[in-house]
């Protein structure tokens, strides 16, 4: 289809929806479940709001058609905030603007001889769409707004309550046709939404088998980016896992780590993550230019709240025979927000056993600085979010500002992650950051082109200049 690129957004993701290929190894499934319900539901509120709003203003029922108006509007800001990459607003924002629009027309659609109610099944498709679409939020949003859609619902359809008065309503002779009309509509969207919510169910359980049988078979594979200092010598690297399945090819993290969250796998999948990278400590200690590097390696919420977290991660490298000291675990800062006095105790008896942590994803949170400072981080990594935009961007200079100067304070190492260009970094240099990762210096490799990489990356000719390497 030549011209299948320029056709609207919502017909695309339609299109591949029935075709069975929308959501297999999507980078984010999730998301994009999102973004085609709030797409459907957009396209579907612009068609029926701006036709019956036409209709009521041409009849002159103002009331009605400001109502059936608003849901033109509606749609439209929450298309704008789509655009915007706001698609978690986007979607409460839809969900309870049609919620209060359909309970507004309701009380005008009263049940007369001859004419059923009919606006109160569009509850039935936002309810489906919410338990989907919310299904990763708190208790309001993922059980009791889609519980008060479905009781919305049952008052409506169960009772004559509204307006009556003749001059407010629509004529009995368009409400037949209009109760066809939503009827079908609503049933049409809360079809698609159910197929959505089983391509859903299908797709993990899916991920679900291939997972198990990838950590079984050894489908799951470590790469290792470079973590270089000022003068271009690697110090360590992060562990990066990877899935080689055996017929889709190298399958991104993203399409597969909250799933592994979601179903529990996370948790072999950690100990797996953590047993490989000690096992090639122990590797690289018998070779004099790869002996010293340290290996970063990324915790899970789950794994973290495990009662016998640090028991865990003791037993696993005193098996393995590696060097506490070379390893390093990485939490992000989100993973701060909740039982803060476990995480410190949990943090601080791992580093009495000789590991180091380090805070990823830093300042692009919600951590307070009053308790940050009692937990027990050696490195402070600046963000890629703020290394992108670096030179054009005032408001992530200020940033990267402050960090260098908090991490001096509070006596962390800094690394900066996501260096693409000599620009960032002679900036990031300049401002005090002298340990550095990112594609400047190289993509996450395979263990053996990881191996293969020379020290100092790169020549200090490049940089004479600038007094880097």
């Amino acid at each position: 289809m030549p011209h299948f690129k320029n056709t609207p957004l919502q017909l695309r993701l339609v299109a591949k929806l029935f075709k069975g290929e929308l959501f297999q190894f999507a980078q984010d499934p999730h998301q994009l479940r999102v973004k085609l319900l709030l797409a459907i539901a957009a396209c579907a509120s612009i068609i029926l709001g701006g036709a019956w709003s036409v209709y009521y203003l041409w009849q002159a029922k103002w009331l009605l058609m400001a109502f059936n108006f608003s849901l033109v509007i509606l749609s439209m800001l929450v298309v704008t905030m789509i655009n915007a990459g706001r698609d978690r607003l986007a979607a409460i924002f839809m969900a309870h603007g049609l919620a209060l629009i359909i309970s507004a027309i309701s009380v005008f659609d009263v049940p007369l001889p001859g004419v059923v109610r009919s606006v109160h099944m569009y509850y039935l498709p936002i309810a489906a769409g919410s338990s989907l679409v919310f299904r990763k939020e708190g208790i309001y949003l993922r059980v009791i707004f889609p519980l008060l859609m479905l009781l919305g619902c049952l008052i409506f359809g169960s009772s004559d309550i509204g307006i009556t008065q003749a001059s407010l309503i629509a004529n009995p002779e368009i409400r037949a046709v209009g109760a066809w009309m939503n009827n079908l509509a609503a049933l049409g969207v809360l079809g698609i939404a159910l197929i959505v919510m089983q391509s859903d169910i299908t797709l993990r359980s899916g991920l679900y088998a291939d997972m198990r049988e990838a950590l079984a078979k050894g489908h799951f594979c470590l790469h290792y980016q470079p973590q270089v200092d000022a003068q271009g010598h690697i110090f360590g690297a992060e562990a990066l896992l990877r899935w080689q399945h055996p017929e889709q090819g190298l399958i991104p993290p993203g399409v597969f780590i909250t799933a592994a969250e979601e179903t529990g796998l996370i948790l072999p999948i950690g100990n797996w993550v953590l047993k490989e990278a000690c096992a090639q400590l122990v590797k690289w200690s018998d070779h004099p230019h790869l002996s010293h590097l340290s290996i970063a390696v990324n915790v899970s919420t789950s794994q973290l709240r495990q009662p016998d977290f640090v028991q865990e991660v003791q037993e696993i490298v005193t098996r393995s025979g590696a060097n506490p000291g070379q390893i390093k675990l990485e939490l992000t800062e989100s993973m701060l927000a909740n039982e803060v006095d476990d995480t410190i105790q949990k943090m601080r008896a791992l580093q009495a056993f000789g590991m180091s942590w380090s805070l990823d994803d830093f300042g692009t949170g919600y951590s307070s600085l009053n308790y940050l400072k009692h937990l027990p981080f050696e490195q402070l990594k600046i963000d890629q979010s703020f290394v992108r935009d670096l030179l054009n961007n005032e408001s992530d200079q200020a940033i990267v500002d402050t960090l260098v100067n908090l991490g001096k304070h509070l006596k962390m190492t800094l690394i900066a992650e996501g260096v693409e260009t000599i620009e960032q970094l002679e900036y990031l240099h300049s401002k005090g950051c002298m340990k550095y990762q990112g594609y400047f210096f190289s993509k996450p490799l395979t263990v053996q082109a990881f191996e293969q990489l020379p020290s100092p990356l790169l020549s200090p000719v490049a940089h004479s200049t600038s007094g880097l390497f």
